[in-house]
């Protein structure tokens, strides 16, 4: 099968997904994980229609979507990979929605960035549920004062919170947790789910579901 047949087939998972839980799936949007593709992999899924796609790094990105961006319309560029403070100019310049603002500075780095680009970029604040060392995200401890420092003193365009549960882990337990987090102020928006849990987080709610390896099959190897 190929790419653009993968991406119907998981478009058609996301449709019995939302039906089963009793949701409209064009609620649902689809971030197609393209990190570590190449442009000639990505394009299938870019001339099959689809227009939203996620990055790891801000460096990889740079080097093949300006000129896709141009060669197709209506992208929409999703960072879900860690930001350092250092790349929030380029990263503010080239993605439509950065989904891993997970800690005060890089907050702050962002809201001065925007408005010297003059560039709003929808973000989600990343809470580690699981509160692993080795992952990024604000401890859920400290999100509630997070969340207020991002929504109310830095007018961040805050489209949602997003999160990762650990591996070996049951996921739902998470997904309850982001998601009563996101209602407690009034977040419409839950980035959660991949590849192989994005149906569960579909069930608790989930508005965007990031899917790479189910579209473009195994990453080749660096």
């Amino acid at each position: 099968m190929g790419i653009a047949d993968n991406l119907d087939q998981v478009k058609q998972s996301i449709q019995q997904a939302a039906q089963e839980a009793d949701r409209n799936a064009d609620e649902i949007e689809l971030v197609a994980v393209s990190k570590v593709h190449v442009a000639k992999t990505i394009r299938p899924a870019l001339q099959a229609g689809h227009r939203v796609f996620g990055e790891n790094r801000v460096q990889e990105a740079q080097g093949k979507w300006p000129a896709l961006k141009d060669e197709f319309s209506e992208v929409s560029l999703h960072l879900i990979g860690g930001l350092q403070t250092n790349k929030v100019k380029e990263a503010v310049a080239l993605f439509d929605v950065i989904e891993t603002v997970d800690r005060p500075k890089l907050a702050r780095a962002l809201a001065k960035e925007m408005e010297k680009q003059g560039k709003q970029v929808g973000v989600y604040l990343q809470i580690n549920t699981g509160e692993e060392e080795q992952k990024g995200g604000c401890l859920p401890g400290d999100a509630d004062e997070f969340i207020k420092l991002c929504c109310d003193e830095l007018k961040l365009p805050v489209l949602g919170l997003m999160c990762i549960p650990p591996a070996e882990e049951e996921p739902s337990v998470h997904f309850a947790f982001l998601r009563k987090l996101a209602q407690r102020y009034g977040l419409k928006k839950l980035s959660m789910g991949m590849s192989g849990d994005y149906e569960t987080a579909i069930r608790f709610g989930a508005t965007s579901v990031r899917v790479g390896t189910a579209i473009f099959g195994e990453r080749a190897p660096h």
